[in-house]
């Protein structure tokens, strides 16, 4: 008995201390010093500016807060977080003990000819016994290899990792509000652009057809001159179409059911800052969502580890029970006869488990080697996002550089061509070519104009703005 005693102090010491039975492993560092082709002023990046300040656009920030409320997927993400909380304040209970109330009643009549039936005939004159029990029962176990702190710890980076995700969802969500917004602005200014040409060739179609009237072109310069203005036509639906579905996409996203969408700017008044730092790679993982995430995936399986190196050793648990018991209801309640109490301690050290424990322990180290993997891929993956739209940035406003001065010549040209055909210094193909250009060409520097936006929107995301 004093053996016992000795070993239970010993143990419940070691309850105390907490002592652990597996190592942690840390993060590695894998992120470069600097992004590709991008020269950092210092640290900050525009991934910290909050999204209230970063897209300043009152329509824009009118979306995004309805998607926020409505979106589906954001609500989704709110109940993981509630899921994830519950869970970990249950784990926080982990070190209490378990209390459970039990009452119950039996009989039992034994065979006559059984030594128990003799036995009770002789002694009691009964053919039956009944038995009534009430009791309170306590079991406790005892932490000591971190077991349970490792539960609470994988709880914890549970409950984290949902929030995170709820980030990135944000994040993602914010990014196509917005670049779903600046396509919108797109169809709109392609639009305009194409009934502006259209205007422009019904007027050279009226100007050729009094030509031909007066036998001055043949009805081949008629027929091209309908073919162009058909085919600037032909567009407007086209454009139309696409503006209607681009509003029922971004009705869907937001949560609400497919509608018009109030538009308070233009393509063209929106400005796109010179200065767009990205900072250093170090500070955007701390800043992007999925990044944490694969952080406390790590501090998961760390805990989980731990708990399955836990279950190799030995366990000390305590129990403990009192209330009353009788054989007969009328002296169940009669106090202090009817009372009983137990207590009991025990060490369970297992020996043999088919090589489940083990084999929990190696997946376990295995799923952990796995984070590591995820969480170099999750750097690399994001690394590689901020260095894509930096690269489109900068190429894209060199292209606009470009198709600006480009639109700026044909129009010009166009200008010119109008002018020389009226006077009859020029012909309709010349007119006819330059219309055509004209229109190509202003669509094109509409659609580079929305890939800029679209590109500075998705650097604000790369580098974890949008959460904020």
């Amino acid at each position: 008995m004093k053996h016992f005693n000795i070993i239970a102090v010993t143990f419940i010491a070691f309850a105390a201390i907490g002592c652990s039975v597996s190592k942690d492993t840390s993060l590695p560092n894998v992120a470069p010093e600097t992004f590709r082709n991008h020269t950092a002023k210092d640290s900050s990046s525009i991934g910290t500016i909050t999204l209230k300040n970063f897209i300043s656009d009152v329509t824009v920030q009118s979306l995004i807060d309805t998607a926020l409320v409505n979106n589906y997927d954001m609500q989704i993400a709110l109940k993981n977080i509630e899921a994830a909380e519950i869970l970990y304040k249950k784990s926080k209970l982990g070190n209490l003990p378990e209390l459970n109330l039990q009452s119950g009643a039996s009989s039992s009549r034994p065979s006559d000819n059984s030594l128990n039936g003799l036995t009770l005939n002789q002694f009691l004159g009964k053919t039956h016994i009944e038995d009534y029990n009430a009791n309170l029962g306590v079991f406790w176990e005892a932490d000591i290899w971190g077991k349970i702190r490792s539960q609470k710890a994988g709880a914890l980076a549970s409950y984290l990792q949902s929030e995170e995700a709820r980030k990135a969802v944000q994040t993602r969500l914010v990014t196509n509000v917005a670049q779903g917004y600046y396509n919108l602005l797109m169809l709109d200014a392609q639009l305009e652009i194409a009934q502006k040409n259209l205007e422009l060739n019904d007027s050279t179609l009226r100007i050729i057809n009094l030509q031909f009237e007066a036998g001055q072109v043949t009805s081949l310069a008629v027929q091209q001159a309908a073919a162009q203005q058909l085919n600037a036509a032909k567009l407007i639906p086209k454009l139309e179409q696409h503006i209607a579905l681009q509003e029922n996409a971004l009705s869907v996203l937001i949560g609400t059911m497919p509608k018009g969408i109030n538009r308070s700017s233009r393509l063209d008044k929106i400005v796109i800052p010179n200065e767009l730092n990205a900072g250093f790679p170090s500070a955007m993982l701390k800043q992007r969502p999925d990044i944490k995430n694969a952080e406390l995936a790590l501090q998961a399986s760390n805990a989980t580890v731990g708990i399955a190196t836990a279950n190799l050793y030995p366990s000390l648990s305590i129990t403990a029970a009192g209330g009353i018991n009788s054989f007969k209801t009328s002296n169940w309640f009669t106090v202090p006869a009817s009372l009983f109490g137990l207590v009991s301690t025990g060490i369970t050290q297992p020996i043999f488990q088919r090589g489940r424990l083990k084999t929990n322990l190696k997946l376990a180290k295995i799923d952990r080697e796995k984070t590591v993997i995820q969480f170099r891929q999750s750097v690399l993956n994001a690394v590689g996002e901020v260095s894509d739209e930096l690269t489109k940035i900068e190429k894209l406003k060199k292209q606009y550089g470009i198709a600006e001065k480009r639109v700026q010549t044909i129009q010009e040209a166009s200008k010119n061509a109008n002018l020389l055909f009226e006077s009859g210094m020029a012909n309709y193909l010349e007119v006819i070519t330059a219309q055509g250009n004209l229109l190509q060409g202003e669509l094109e520097l509409a659609e580079i104009k929305k890939e800029q936006l679209n590109a500075v929107v998705g650097l604000y995301r790369a580098l974890g703005g949008g959460w904020q």
